[in-house]
């Protein structure tokens, strides 16, 4: 049974949001990240000579990325590019889609919500992985990283606010589903609900702290709790 907590916090929205990777698929479960961090940061390095210490101590791809800012918007502009076909071959080896998500997606459209994707992943790799396992069909909208501007990506509520005008609904009637801190600071920031999703140890209390409206550690529940509404 879903708790009532969660029955309760799905009634008030119109439109469920979905952050990517986590909720919905392991983005570089197949191709892991450190290691496209690391191509990723020996072309940063060679457009960016500067930046090449900093960006080598990171394993993690998007760092890479926001760094490439500091070198200027070629720099940004060839990084950026690099990153997304990464992400587009990493999302073509990632597997199935985390379990409960697909439940999770079909029980929101069958409820008479909209439902969006919202990404800091590419917008190609998320429609990429929609399209490979069918389920393009199952998402209204996709919103992914803001082109060449890092500084609009989640936390930042800009990616919320366009995809709930996507939907055409405000904002405060939707909520979006994440497993990072970020993706429920972008949801206060927007006015939006939040549903976090624990999917490690230690979330919990995170996500919490940062202010998720609800948790959840299984996407399973989320379908649950549309089918109770």
């Amino acid at each position: 049974m879903p708790s009532d907590t969660l029955v309760g916090v799905l009634a008030d929205y119109d439109a469920i949001l979905f952050d990517f990777d986590g909720p919905i698929c392991h983005v570089f479960q197949g191709l892991p990240a450190p290691g496209v961090a690391r191509d990723l940061s020996t072309l940063l390095a060679t457009l960016a000579p500067e930046l090449a210490d900093v960006a080598h101590s990171t394993d993690d791809p998007m760092v890479v990325h926001q760094l490439a800012r500091e070198g200027g918007q070629d720099v940004l502009a060839a990084v950026e590019a690099a990153l997304t076909n990464a992400e587009v071959r990493a999302v073509g080896v990632a597997g199935f889609p985390t379990g409960g998500a697909v439940e999770a997606m079909t029980a929101a459209r069958s409820s008479g919500r909209r439902v969006a994707v919202v990404s800091n992943n590419s917008a190609d790799c998320v429609h990429a992985y929609l399209s490979a396992q069918g389920l393009s069909g199952a998402v209204d909208a996709v919103v992914g990283r803001p082109v060449l501007r890092p500084d609009l990506m989640k936390p930042s509520p800009h990616p919320l606010l366009e995809a709930a005008a996507a939907l055409g609904v405000s904002p405060e009637r939707s909520a979006l589903v994440g497993d990072s801190v970020t993706d429920i600071e972008a949801a206060r920031a927007a006015g939006a609900g939040s549903i976090g999703f624990a999917n490690k140890p230690g979330k919990e209390e995170d996500l919490a702290a940062a202010g998720a409206g609800v948790l959840v550690t299984d996407m399973r529940s989320i379908a649950r709790a549309f089918a109770a509404t």
